[in-house]
């Protein structure tokens, strides 16, 4: 029997130091990292920098997601982690993804719609299923995109 599967959405600050090269670096190496790690235990999700925050959705099994988080939330570069969603969920949403990167430019600002002129993606101000709409919206359109 398999593990119930599990869906996590937090939000954490920005806590990198450092010019936009620094920057775009240590992006690139958490993604790096993550996509092997979360291939590694089974993870999916997608992840989204902007406007200095990080937005994140985890899926997979209840034990994989705790770890995942819990080393995120030791993570130097993530401040002010805040979980806003944990739970059961009925089927992956991004499946394909061991963890993509969406949102990234200000140019993807233009996407967020609605939410963004709500909420100035301030992601304290989002519920976790606002948050993970965003996302699962993000990664269509880039998925799309890259057919």
């Amino acid at each position: 029997m398999s593990e119930e599967l599990y869906r996590l959405v937090y939000y954490s600050r920005n806590a990198i130091d450092g010019d936009e090269a620094a920057l775009a670096t240590a992006i690139s190496s958490i993604l790096e990292k993550s996509q092997i790690n979360n291939q590694r235990v089974g993870v999916t999700g997608a992840l989204m920098f902007n406007s200095g925050c990080f937005a994140q959705v985890l899926e997979g099994s209840c034990s994989a997601v705790e770890a995942v988080f819990e080393r995120i939330q030791q993570d130097e570069r993530h401040g002010d982690v805040s979980l806003l969603a944990f739970d059961p969920a009925p089927s992956r949403a991004f499946e394909n993804w061991s963890m993509g990167f969406v949102g990234a430019s200000v140019d993807d600002a233009a996407r967020y719609g609605t939410l963004v002129q709500a909420s100035g993606f301030d992601p304290a101000r989002m519920t976790g299923e606002a948050l993970f709409e965003t996302l699962y919206r993000l990664a269509l359109e880039e998925e799309r995109a890259a057919a």
